[in-house]
């Protein structure tokens, strides 16, 4: 670690070296021209360096607007050739962004090599400060590293819905250093792909099937053989249920534990992923409105309280 510290230090010293000196060169070859040019020869020198030099931003501007245009285009054609091959969106979105980066660093030095910038002086201040800032954003750097472990393992594409790091939603698109969730509020969610990487993934959408779980008290006294029976007719009634015919297990529906103040009953069917949350919200509502029909009540607490005559 100390000898890259020494190495990034002798770079930056370097860098600054060989620009100040070409500054003073620039300086002392200034003052000459000066000292031996007179007036009107050093203002029609002067009106022909700003044309020179209006002709080159022009250049330069004119580079940006087709270079501009053309990023758009690859990262348009790139995008369609992923679409034709099927790819994951998550890794369309992923390329694209670095695509995009490097074509714009690019044209940021084909500009600059136009103005007559000297580019080999400003390539060894962006190596010195790209190490400077490549240690400064040591976070960064770990997530553009996570990205990469994503689109590798794949826990996940494009239009899942996942748990992560305290949020669910829908994944939207996979960047260089965060993940976009669409969250079911319409919710907006970045998470860092290093946090994302290295943490728990619920990912509700690679199986087509989901199990719904869920538990019912009734109170005491109840007809345990009437409680199942109704739970199963209620089961029976609704199509988004699976069973046996649909390569499903049966809904299992069973006593679970005499609790303080109740009986407690699981039910567990089969559905498909699409499908959970309104079989889950089904099951709840039809069975709280169906088991009161059927005589059978619900429980609250209770406390039974004796007295004893101590005459």
């Amino acid at each position: 670690m100390l000898h890259y510290l020494l190495q990034t230090a002798t770079s930056s010293a370097a860098a600054e070296q060989f620009s100040a000196d070409s500054l003073r060169a620039d300086t002392q070859q200034l003052i000459e021209k000066l000292s031996t040019t007179t007036p009107s020869e050093l203002i029609a020198e002067l009106g022909r360096e700003a044309i020179q030099f209006g002709l080159k931003l022009l250049a330069a501007l004119l580079i940006y607007i087709i270079g501009a245009w053309i990023i758009r285009l690859v990262k348009r054609a790139v995008s369609r050739g992923f679409a034709r091959k099927g790819t994951d969106g998550t890794v369309s979105s992923f390329v694209n962004s670095i695509i995009s980066i490097m074509l714009w660093v690019i044209l940021i030095i084909i500009m600059v090599g136009t103005l007559g910038i000297n580019t080999t002086s400003l390539a060894a201040l962006l190596a010195a400060g790209g190490m400077a800032i490549g240690m400064a954003l040591g976070g960064t750097v770990q997530n553009f590293a996570g990205g990469l472990m994503l689109l590798v393992f794949k826990p996940f594409k494009a239009g899942d819905f996942i748990e992560a790091q305290g949020y669910s939603g829908t994944v939207s698109a996979v960047n260089m250093v965060s993940t976009k969730l669409t969250t079911l509020d319409n919710r907006v969610i970045y998470i860092p792909n290093g946090a994302l990487s290295n943490g728990n993934i619920n990912n509700y959408s690679t199986q087509e099937r989901r199990r719904v779980d869920l538990e019912i008290s009734v109170s005491y006294g109840s007809d345990a053989e009437k409680v199942k029976s109704v739970i199963r007719s209620v089961l029976a009634e609704n199509p988004s249920v699976l069973g046996p015919e649909a390569g499903a297990p049966e809904p299992f529906v069973r006593l679970l534990r005499l609790n303080t103040s109740s009986v407690d009953f699981v039910i567990r069917a089969w559905t498909s992923a699409t499908e959970y949350w309104n079989v889950y919200f089904y099951l709840t509502e039809t069975l709280y409105k169906r088991l009161p029909e059927e005589g059978i009540s619900f429980p609250f607490p209770q406390l039974d309280v004796h007295l004893k005559n101590k005459n």
